[in-house]
């Protein structure tokens, strides 16, 4: 059988081990020291607009704790887009809240504005105003800020963007992660560049990243003794895992180009097929990592769905996937409120995501190409 070809697995830089080995050398090994320090340096730099990053043990972890800093309790609830990975919705349920799903829109497959203004309004009528809005950039695709920040200053409601998939994205030129009270980064193997695990939340302000960093090392009192006046968690980063981000951090721009680049590339295979289109950005304002490039087949013009696509590329052991299955359809989440059409059922039935590896060889694309053009026939 031919080599697998996966659907984003990690590329490594080769400056990794350097920080790495700095750290065994200086026996810096606990959750603290210079490359936590300097990969949150690193992060900031990127993201320009003087935030504040704190390096976590996982994204799932920073949204956590943002819902924390957002007040949220149990019996709250918090609004967050239904299409996306589970990641985005469990810390909510973590807090003992109640998810308020809402669809999406066609154009970036995020938050429809409509369908929260819509969403947030029921609410407050029901006596349930949200305590916060945590906003995805699915894919690496940014969501349409100006309307879904307009609606949230309007109803002074706190805007958490999940921006997991989205880390060299930028709206308007301003990068993802950076409009919200709170922005989640992940750094997970698939993701764009990777600590192996790990992630990070974005704030605006040091008083909050030292709110954050004091929770996610077990908020520990200022005493002498082991003294706890609040619940912390188990949350930070390792000094080790962050020397693997401090060596990706060199190469990420390198890593955006490539994945824009396999989006390109799917972009010439489908040109000329007709009931296909390929996941692009809307219009100038937004700019896409393309951290996964994603396809919509229209069976009743095409003839095809993703599903035998999917298993066409499976039977030459090439790894793709159907798009998240949207979080008001999951049994685990199936009685929680939903606002808005069915567009991300839509794209759920007839999207797949394709291999979008920055390490993707010439012999990986045409292997890829070759499957595609025989199933569709050209």
């Amino acid at each position: 059988m031919s080599n697998k070809i996966w659907l984003s697995s990690p590329h490594m830089g080769g400056n990794e081990l350097k920080y790495i080995n700095e750290a065994f050398d200086e026996n810096w090994v606990a959750p603290l020291g210079p490359n936590v320090n300097g990969f949150e340096d690193d992060l900031e730099a990127f993201l320009g607009k003087n935030v504040k990053v704190a390096a976590l043990s996982a994204g799932t972890a920073a949204l956590h704790l943002a819902l924390i800093e957002c007040d949220v309790h149990h019996g709250d609830e918090v609004i967050c887009q239904s299409m996306t990975f589970s990641a985005s919705a469990n810390p909510i349920a973590y807090c003992g809240a109640i998810p308020v799903f809402v669809d999406s829109e066609p154009d970036t497959w995020n938050m429809c504005p409509d369908a929260l203004k819509e969403a947030i309004e029921d609410r407050i009528q029901k006596g349930k105003k949200p305590k916060a809005i945590i906003v995805v950039h699915l894919y690496g695709m940014p969501a349409k800020m100006d309307e879904i920040t307009a609606l949230a200053v309007e109803y002074q409601i706190p805007i958490i963007e999940d921006a997991a998939e989205a880390l060299g994205s930028t709206y308007k030129g301003q990068a993802c992660g950076t409009f919200g009270r709170f922005g989640v980064l992940s750094f997970n193997g698939n993701k764009i560049i990777t600590t192996s695990g790990g992630g990070a939340l974005v704030c605006h302000t040091q008083e909050d990243k030292d709110k954050v960093v004091f929770l996610s090392t077990q908020a520990r009192d200022n005493a002498p003794h082991y003294q706890h006046s609040q619940i912390g968690f188990n949350y930070r980063m390792s000094n080790i895992v962050a020397g693997i981000g401090r060596g990706q951090m060199e190469v990420l721009n390198d890593r955006v180009s490539a994945r824009r680049a396999m989006h390109d590339f799917y972009v010439d295979i489908f040109k000329n097929i007709n009931g296909v289109t390929v996941f692009s950005e809307p219009e100038s304002d937004f700019y896409s990592n393309h951290w996964l490039s994603a396809v919509i087949i229209d069976p009743e013009v095409s003839g095809k769905n993703r599903e035998d696509l999917r298993l066409a590329l499976l039977k030459d052991n090439i790894e793709s996937r159907p798009l998240w299955k949207p979080m008001h359809l999951q049994p685990v989440f199936e009685n929680a409120p939903y606002y808005g059409g069915n567009i991300s059922e839509k794209l759920f039935d007839n999207g797949l995501c394709l291999p979008s590896g920055s390490n993707l060889s010439d012999e990986d694309r045409n292997r890829i190409e070759k499957i595609i053009r025989s199933f569709f026939g050209i």
